[in-house]
């Protein structure tokens, strides 16, 4: 190839060359298993999916209810595998006085939350 036919591509190039690079760092990310399954909302005590974890699915948990995290545990990493959106809240009253951010479920993974999250709520 001559110099001056690639340096006439050169931006495509580098365009697929960070296409590239972004999908793999997505399907590096997508491929983590931190153990949650699928239909569950999983949140762990530490940072990177370690400590302990709480699950909830709908077998346990009613969409639309405040679900107040068990008196001791925080809330520092979490996956969603569920369908539904949810929304991790700071305050164990899923009061909107604190921090609160709503998560897209079917697979959205946070190793390090922004806040503590003490109560969440799963939508409809």
């Amino acid at each position: 190839m001559s110099s001056r036919r690639l340096r006439s591509r050169l931006p495509q190039l580098l365009v697929l060359a960070v296409l590239g690079l972004l999908t793999s760092v997505g399907t590096a990310e997508a491929g983590q298993d931190p153990g949650c399954r699928k239909g569950e909302f999983c949140l762990w005590s530490a940072d990177g999916y370690g400590g302990t974890v709480q699950r909830f699915d709908l077998r346990t948990a009613n969409p639309g209810d405040c679900l107040p995290l068990p008196p001791g545990f925080d809330g520092s990493s979490f996956a969603n595998l569920m369908t539904r959106d949810v929304t991790v809240y700071q305050s164990d009253e899923c009061s909107t006085e604190g921090d609160f951010v709503t998560y897209p479920g079917g697979g959205t993974y946070v190793p390090d939350a922004p806040f503590l999250v003490r109560g969440i709520q799963i939508w409809e």
